[in-house]
């Protein structure tokens, strides 16, 4: 099948090295590119087992208000399917990790611990904090050494994610389970009548792809141009999972959490539900929709209203790509569909009143404002023609300013964006506004091919000249082969010499 461009052939071959396809045997037998299985388990799945919620992480809290997390990542096995047990990663247990829950102007720390045979890292994705505490590649922890970043929440209600980061290796680890949830809670959404009791009406949906080969091992399905796709979905750990309802509405924070797969949650029965919330808080109102389309790393907050007795079945339909065309859309998962989570409601639900019809006012970013316009343009593996380099930064930004992005997809294959460090706010697709579900808090988005995407942020706080935030592709096999970059947030008039910044390992 035609692609729109011969690049984008040309890029997924140096994806994986390929220099001669005679002598490599690229194209014969390679499932992932040119003959990606078409999966679907909608109406296969039998929704056997209860939906896991991940604990909430025990805390204390220490005589200067600090509350005190600890996390200790190590490895394990899960039984996932009955009598498998499958080698995994997980914080304080065999996968994935507890939910940590904080709330604004609280002080903050967590004692790390890396128990892996491999170094590892601990992002704190979609978290405002300084640049040597964010978790990323500069901040690696070897095996059996410990890390305690400390900081103060200063950002609105949302669901954020936690999971690592090192450069090269972060597919994997997130693929092995490690991650988690981590919700901010604040006085503006606590006025609000939303559902709001954790594992009851408000429920973590962490949803990853795998597939689990008979001994038990975690593989993959297809090997297409975004990285490994698996055919069995997990949801919290969970396979087949089902949750008794025993409320009116319930509450959802989706995570796709996967590395690589991009879903389109909506139901069985196609109704109509609320978002509430994007990957940075609240919107300013509910948003009525039939989909919610995620691109990994993103999340979403939806309200579900229940009837009495109903069973409906989360389901991911076919995402939209949004232009990715010929083999690219099979091998990446454009022609998938998954059942993913049953809800069933209890004969006699308890109200939680009416959803309501505003919700947090979204102080807007005025793009006029900003000191500094930036193109990034994804091509291949690469940002501006260039791979990461761990001593190059790329931007160098002056603290409590506003910067305008512009963001483009210049091939015929997914990609998405993530920035550290600040949420940001979509001004234009293509010049025309964002959709309302775009319209508030954003650290990731999905970039369809050929559109440019305009986002503006305001890099205020943190200033340091020595430690970089990253910028990359959250497909995490492109993150690992070099789609990202580095910026740092300076005082004014403190000037750093790009081509002589060194930021090695500490």
């Amino acid at each position: 099948m035609p692609l729109r461009r011969p690049r984008a052939v040309l890029a997924t071959l140096a994806v994986f090295g390929v220099t001669a396809l005679a002598t490599t045997g690229l194209l014969s037998g390679c499932t992932g590119l040119f003959g990606a299985p078409v999966i679907s388990t909608v109406g296969e799945v039998e929704f056997g087992a209860p939906l896991a919620i991940p604990p909430l992480a025990v805390s204390t809290v220490d005589a200067d208000g600090t509350r005190v997390f600890d996390l200790t990542a190590d490895e394990g096995g899960t039984e996932f399917l009955p009598g498998q047990a499958t080698p995994t990663a997980g914080y304080n247990g065999s996968y994935l990790g507890p939910t940590l829950r904080a709330s604004r102007g609280e002080q903050v720390e967590v004692r790390f611990t890396n128990r892996l045979d491999e170094t590892t890292t601990l992002h704190w994705h979609g978290m405002h904090l300084p640049a040597a505490i964010d978790g990323g590649p500069h901040q690696p922890v070897a095996p059996g050494a410990s890390w305690t970043p400390r900081w103060r929440i200063d950002q609105p209600a949302a669901t954020l994610w936690y999971h690592p980061h090192p450069h090269g290796e972060t597919a994997d680890q997130v693929r092995e389970g490690l991650a988690g949830m981590f919700i901010l809670d604040d006085p503006a959404e606590a006025a609000l009548p939303l559902p709001r009791d954790y594992g009851v009406d408000d429920i973590p949906v962490i949803v990853q792809d795998a597939a689990i080969r008979p001994d038990g091992s975690l593989g993959f399905t297809s090997d297409g141009f975004v990285g490994k796709l698996g055919d069995t979905l997990l949801v919290n750990g969970t396979v087949g999972p089902y949750l008794d309802v025993v409320t009116d509405v319930v509450r959802l924070r989706l995570l796709n959490a996967s590395s690589a797969r991009i879903y389109r949650f909506a139901f069985s029965d196609e109704r109509e539900f609320a978002q509430i919330a994007s990957d940075g808080g609240l919107l300013s109102a509910p948003v009525p929709v039939r989909g919610v389309q995620l691109s990994p790393g993103e999340r979403a907050e939806v309200l579900v209203r229940m009837a009495p007795g109903e069973h409906v079945v989360l389901r991911s339909e076919l995402p939209d790509l949004g232009g990715v065309v010929g083999f690219g859309g099979a091998a990446d998962g454009a022609s998938d569909r998954f059942d993913v989570l049953e809800l069933r409601a209890a004969g006699v639900l308890a109200s939680t009143g009416s959803v309501p019809a505003a919700l947090v006012p979204v102080e807007r970013i005025d793009p006029g404002e900003a000191s500094e316009v930036r193109d990034f343009v994804l091509d291949g593996t690469q940002i501006n023609q260039q791979k990461m380099d761990m001593n190059r930064i790329d931007a160098v930004v002056t603290v409590d300013t506003t910067e305008l992005w512009r963001v483009r997809n210049n091939m015929s294959f997914p990609h998405n964006f993530h920035v550290h460090d600040v949420q940001f706010q979509v001004v234009s697709i293509d010049g025309a506004p964002p959709p309302p579900e775009l319209a508030g808090w954003k650290d990731t988005v999905y970039l369809p091919p050929d559109r440019t995407y305009e986002l503006v942020m305001r890099f205020a706080d943190y200033a340091d000249a020595e430690h970089p935030y990253m910028y990359h592709c959250h497909l995490l096999r492109h993150e690992d082969l070099g789609m990202m970059g580095q910026f740092v947030v300076v005082e004014p008039g403190q000037d750093v010499k790009i081509e002589e910044s060194s930021h090695d390992h500490h």
